[in-house]
């Protein structure tokens, strides 16, 4: 009974990742084995992780990406379209953003501006940023 009103607080509280994790090792016996301290901090671990992801999902559904799917690790450099890859790599760590400056993309139809752009709007939104395409 104890634990089911902890369940409903925690939810109450908008834990509910939490609130499944205790679910989930009251449900494990392999669980009963940890100490208190490794299992509150497997418990923040899973609310931390499911409030990151949620905030990464928003922060991509409001950008808008023509190419959601975009991203950095997906870009092929072995193609000759004269891709700087060190400069490709400091702007997808997010520098430029932290700066306040702007990135202009330009070249020739169909050398991957869009897929670039959309890429650095996803690499972005995985730094918290908000962006728009």
């Amino acid at each position: 009974m104890l634990n089911q009103k902890t369940l409903e607080k925690l939810r109450r509280m908008r834990l509910g990742s939490m609130a499944d994790a205790l679910e989930a090792q009251q449900s494990d016996p392999r669980h009963q084995e940890l100490s208190f301290e490794e299992r509150l901090g497997l418990l923040v671990d899973r609310e931390w992780t499911a409030r990151r992801d949620r905030k990464l999902a928003r922060l991509l559904k409001e950008a808008r990406l023509r190419l959601p799917a975009a991203a950095p690790e997906d870009i092929d450099y072995r193609a000759a379209r004269g891709l700087d890859k060190p400069l490709l790599r400091g702007l997808f760590g997010g520098e430029w953003l932290r700066d306040g400056r702007a990135v202009l993309l330009t070249g020739p139809t169909g050398v991957g501006k869009t897929f670039i752009a959309c890429a650095l709007g996803n690499a972005a939104c995985r730094q918290g940023f908000r962006t728009r395409y």
